[in-house]
């Protein structure tokens, strides 16, 4: 199932994955970092709820390992921004999905960024050595998190439908991730998703 998820969305995986790799580019400075934490907190604080409101998924997927936002929040404390502020931030409205399957396909697309989190954080604590204590999101272990996915992900590899749940939320997940980020993929990327 995950190779199908991989497969099936890959024309969405440039556009996601550019918003890490623009900060290893030369022109990233602490504030294109503290402005990325902010774009990213507003999509996962919501998803987190959606999926700890999601009927099932517990049983099926530890999502409390997974809860990344009050990461985000620290970082951007130490960042200098205020809790009131943070408190004020924006966030995507995203609502508790009505499968376990739907919910999976959104949880595929915030982990599969993960690996580029750590030679983000490196780079970035390289050139800034200010931001070391402002990376505990990007330091926050994700391989762990991934191989339990993937094992929770092969029940839904048995039937047609509960493979289309998936694959259908992940392609809403995307959509949802690069509209809020203001990124625009090719537009056979919508086609296919649709």
């Amino acid at each position: 199932m995950l190779a199908r998820l991989d497969a099936e969305t890959r024309p969405y995986h440039a556009s996601a994955d550019g918003l890490w790799r623009e900060l290893m580019e030369g022109a990233a400075t602490p504030a294109t970092y503290m402005h990325q934490l902010v774009r990213v907190y507003g999509f996962e604080a919501p998803l987190e709820a959606a999926l700890a409101y999601t009927p099932g998924l517990s049983q099926v997927i530890d999502i409390r390992s997974r809860v990344r936002a009050g990461l985000i929040a620290r970082d951007l404390l130490a960042l200098g921004i205020s809790a009131a502020r943070i408190a004020e931030l924006p966030q995507r409205l995203i609502a508790p999905f009505a499968s376990v399957a739907e919910a999976l396909g959104w949880l595929y697309v915030s982990e599969r960024a993960a690996p580029l989190h750590e030679p983000v954080r490196r780079y970035l604590v390289s050139r800034f050595p200010q931001l070391a204590g402002a990376t505990g999101y990007l330091a926050a272990p994700g391989a762990d998190c991934w191989a339990e996915l993937e094992e929770a992900l092969e029940p839904f590899a048995s039937s047609r439908a509960q493979q289309r749940q998936v694959l259908a939320g992940a392609h809403d997940a995307f959509r949802s991730l690069l509209d809020w980020i203001g990124v625009r993929p090719m537009r056979e990327a919508f086609a296919r998703g649709a």
